[in-house]
């Protein structure tokens, strides 16, 4: 059931021309399964940020091909894509990301307004996830009245308030003491044993505990790919889960009533 969910081909993204042409990605190939947790390290400047921008339909790449969910994302509308965006992906960044002056319960709704839902909902829904992070008693706070690691919470609870397939995260312990990182890494754990794909670019070789896979990057390419979880044991999304249960259980009343018809 852990079929393709992004496949990157030839992925090539360059600046300049000429004597000033520089590579941030070269002929990069990528194929990530649905449920995985990658974890991507390398030294400053071999590309993981552009990699993960251009995933997360914020950049795109000067060639190659990408594909998501079996579309190629180059022939979608700019506008298009942006929907897609909305509704596929969510993003945890290094510096949180919060809009000052709104309430936690506000920038964890922001997603939502992208998706069109009503206002109620939007609030209803930031609530919900809050209450998961136990932020729900601070959901009127500003963002500057919590601490480090409660701000990367909330946004976490942003990241999946629109209940996205794909989540990126960039460094997001990057700015948190160990005490709060673990925090953060649980929370993700938790995320994707729900069946979350999680793509995460990381300098810290201590938390690659928590991946599935790890990719180490060198001058805009792949240096070495390791995974540490084969891809039928990566987990499920809830709702394939309840599909599954839902057969064995109509598949168990068909027996039962067979058995029942011998009699």
């Amino acid at each position: 059931m852990n079929d393709t969910i992004i496949e990157l081909k030839g992925l090539t993204k360059r600046y300049g021309y000429g004597d000033t042409e520089s590579f941030a990605l070269k002929d990069f190939d990528l194929t990530i399964k649905r449920g995985e947790f990658i974890m991507i390290m390398g030294p400053s400047g071999c590309g993981k940020t552009t990699l993960l921008n251009i995933i997360g339909l914020l950049d795109r790449a000067t060639s190659g091909e990408y594909t998501l969910n079996g579309k190629n994302v180059a022939s979608i509308s700019s506008a298009r894509q942006a929907r897609l965006r909305a509704k596929k992906i969510g993003f945890i960044f290094q510096n949180f990301n919060l809009i000052e002056d709104l309430s936690i319960l506000e920038n964890v709704a922001l997603p939502l307004v992208y998706v069109n839902r009503p206002r109620t909902v939007r609030l209803k829904n930031a609530s919900q996830a809050l209450e998961r992070f136990h932020l729900q008693e601070r959901e009127y706070y500003l963002p500057g009245q919590l601490s480090g690691g409660q701000q990367q919470r909330v946004a976490i609870a942003r990241a999946i308030v629109s209940d996205p397939e794909i989540i990126l995260a960039d460094e997001p312990t990057g700015n948190l003491d160990s005490h709060a990182s673990n925090i953060v890494m649980e929370e993700l754990k938790a995320i994707h044993e729900e069946g979350n794909t999680i793509i995460m670019v990381t300098h810290n070789p201590a938390l690659t505990v928590y991946a599935t896979r790890v990719i180490n990057m060198l001058d805009g390419q792949i240096d070495t790919d390791v995974k540490t979880v084969a891809d039928q044991n990566l987990p499920q999304p809830i709702d394939v889960k309840i599909k599954k249960r839902s057969k064995r259980s109509k598949s168990n009343k068909s027996n039962k009533s067979n058995k029942r018809r011998k009699r």
